[in-house]
């Protein structure tokens, strides 16, 4: 009895750890198609930006993409696109992308297909109020996935951009501008996808990273692009070779 019990508590952990896994992978889903960079010849990487917007981190951002001639995938929350709509509204006139990241920015794991569904068409429904008539990426919440939110995304045709470099929470990067900045140059390389949360920065650190970011990067002959822009971008240059 006691062995059986030992089998049980280990084939549930493995199991748990399992779980863990799928609903954290970056490149695996189990449904559909998941982006965490794009295969590309020319020097472009993808910005994202997730979370808000808010007034004064769209205030913040876009003045600075747009002095180093940079665009952005912002990756937004419909809660906050209904409460900031003038933010949403100046975030797409100045030429950037808007993404679904849910709208109440809640893990849809262990979620009803109903639940899933709401939090996507009512973001949908605040990125089109705010102007935005683009193919709408997702990112998910936490970046989490496991079966229903692939499986939803799969059925109407909507792909799961997750990324390749995120300096705020990478291990041993020091969580400073300067740090920030050198982990990005350190492992950047032709269609990655960076992820930064600078909606939110009360200390001016991420958006001072993100200056730094944008200087290094242009110096070394990259081009910053949305997800979609990136996409676009390393398929015309494939197909030039």
């Amino acid at each position: 009895m006691r062995s059986r019990w030992l089998y049980a508590v280990i084939v549930l952990s493995l199991g748990s750890v399992l779980v863990w896994k799928i609903a954290n992978s970056r490149t695996f889903q189990f449904f559909g198609a998941i982006v965490a960079s794009v295969p590309c010849n020319g020097k472009y990487v993808a910005l994202t930006l997730d979370d808000g917007p808010t007034p004064e981190g769209t205030a913040a951002l876009l003045p600075l993409l747009d002095a180093w001639h940079a665009r952005a995938t912002f990756f937004a929350e419909g809660r906050s696109l209904e409460r900031y709509p003038e933010a949403g509204r100046r975030i797409v006139q100045a030429g950037h992308e808007l993404g679904n990241h849910s709208f109440s920015h809640q893990r849809l794991i262990f979620r009803s297909q109903d639940f899933i569904r709401r939090e996507i068409e009512a973001t949908d429904a605040a990125i089109i109020a705010a102007g935005y008539w683009g193919a709408i990426v997702f990112r998910p919440p936490f970046g989490k996935k496991l079966l229903g939110l692939p499986w939803f995304l799969a059925k109407t045709d909507r792909t799961t951009v997750m990324w390749n470099i995120e300096p705020e929470s990478s291990a041993g990067v020091e969580q400073t501008a300067e740090g920030m900045a050198a982990h990005v140059f350190d492992v950047v390389s032709p269609g990655s996808i960076l992820l930064l949360h600078a909606m939110h920065d009360p200390g001016g650190v991420k958006t001072a990273s993100l200056r730094l970011i944008l200087e290094g990067l242009t110096e070394r002959g990259y081009q910053v692009v949305g997800f979609s822009g990136l996409v676009r971008a390393c398929a015309a240059e494939r197909a030039r070779r």
